[in-house]
């Protein structure tokens, strides 16, 4: 009788092993089924989403050019002192926004004022002094007359000093008259002449004088006068110079780079500050050359900031494009014509102007990177 305690295999152990004799590939277990369909749905999302992206790039890829290479600018002012004098009040800050017209420094006006009472004492100076022309003109006329008088009188002593003179001289031939009343006759004359002369010189002297007043106070009143105008002229440059002691700000914005310290000495163009008006920014993307063939200005622009994100749109303008590319202009530009010559595609920087609304909505700053994108879809 068979042993009951002998080992019985499994039946299922038994069905599931392979022959002995059977190869590798029959021991092998079967692939799964669901993992290979899972493939083959992910490969077709794959194919559909490259169709679609090709889809779109013939159907939308024409219509715009867009560059994330774009920064916020804006046409800041240097605001640089006109007088030299020390700082007497600084109350501003960098980030400070201020508006037109508000003041930035007060400077020191002591020698501005004197310089201006000093102007104002010599145009009264001046003043004074033009009108003692005019009052002279009346004493300068009347000697003239008076001149011309004298010299008439002593013309009249010559012409008969001259005929006593002739006919004492014809007595004497015959004569009839000595010797000695010739020679008075000749010395009479001749005291007569030299009086002639001497009353002509004094006309002509009193003359000149009318003539050089004359000039002077020629082309109308006092106001009008060369010598007021020039010291007028001074006492305006000494009093723009103390309303320069007030230095204000030329355009609205927010200061940077400030350098104005109390008791500082400020020398004239030296740069205190820097107001940039972030109401008037623009933006300048800097476009593939390639981009470029249908880029014009006028078209419609959509940016996107990486401070507010994507949700933030601005809508702009293309306002200009750079005259030349950024190496173009850099301080040592690239040498082309050498024998290693790599072709790179330059960039062309093209302005955008931004909707002050809103970028009052969304302030931006100077330096920021933008993403544009340039509508073309109108540029045949």
């Amino acid at each position: 009788m068979a042993d009951d305690s002998s080992p019985k295999l499994d039946k299922s152990t038994e069905q599931a092993a392979p022959p002995a004799g059977a190869p590798a590939a029959a021991r092998k277990p079967a692939g799964n089924p669901r993992r290979r369909q899972l493939f083959l749905i992910f490969g077709g999302v794959v194919a559909l989403a490259a169709a679609a992206f090709g889809v779109y790039h013939v159907i939308e890829g024409g219509k715009a050019v867009e560059t994330d290479n774009a920064y916020v600018e804006a046409s800041s002012a240097a605001v640089t002192p006109l007088v030299s004098a020390p700082v007497k009040e600084a109350n501003i800050n960098d980030t400070k926004v201020v508006k037109q017209g508000d003041v930035l420094v007060v400077l020191d006006d002591t020698d501005a004022r004197l310089a201006l009472a000093q102007a104002e004492a010599q145009l009264e100076q001046v003043r004074r002094q033009v009108q003692g022309y005019y009052s002279t003109d009346a004493t300068l006329a009347a000697q003239t007359a008076a001149a011309q008088s004298q010299v008439v009188s002593a013309q009249a002593a010559v012409d008969q000093a001259q005929k006593a003179y002739d006919d004492r001289r014809n007595l004497a031939a015959i004569g009839a008259v000595a010797g000695e009343d010739l020679t008075n006759a000749k010395t009479t004359l001749d005291r007569a002449v030299a009086a002639l002369n001497a009353t002509k010189a004094q006309a002509t002297a009193a003359q000149g004088q009318r003539a050089t007043n004359a000039a002077l106070i020629s082309g109308g009143d006092v106001d009008s006068n060369p010598q007021v105008k020039l010291a007028q002229a001074r006492v305006d440059q000494a009093r723009l110079d103390l309303d320069r002691t007030v230095i204000r700000a030329p355009i609205s914005g927010v200061i940077a780079k400030n350098t104005a310290e109390v008791g500082q000495r400020v020398q004239v163009g030296a740069p205190l500050m820097t107001i940039v008006p972030i109401d008037n920014a623009y933006v300048n993307a800097n476009f593939k050359e390639v981009q470029l063939k249908k880029v014009a200005i006028g078209q419609p622009v959509e940016l996107t900031s990486d401070l507010y994100g994507s949700s933030i749109k601005y809508h702009g303008k293309v306002s200009g494009l750079s005259g030349g590319t950024g190496s173009a202009f850099a301080i040592i530009p690239a040498q082309n014509a050498t024998g290693n010559w790599i072709k790179v595609v330059q960039r062309l920087p093209v302005r955008i102007a931004l909707d002050p609304k809103e970028l009052k909505a969304h302030p931006l700053r100077v330096g920021m990177s933008m993403k544009a994108k340039i509508d073309i879809s109108g540029t045949r």
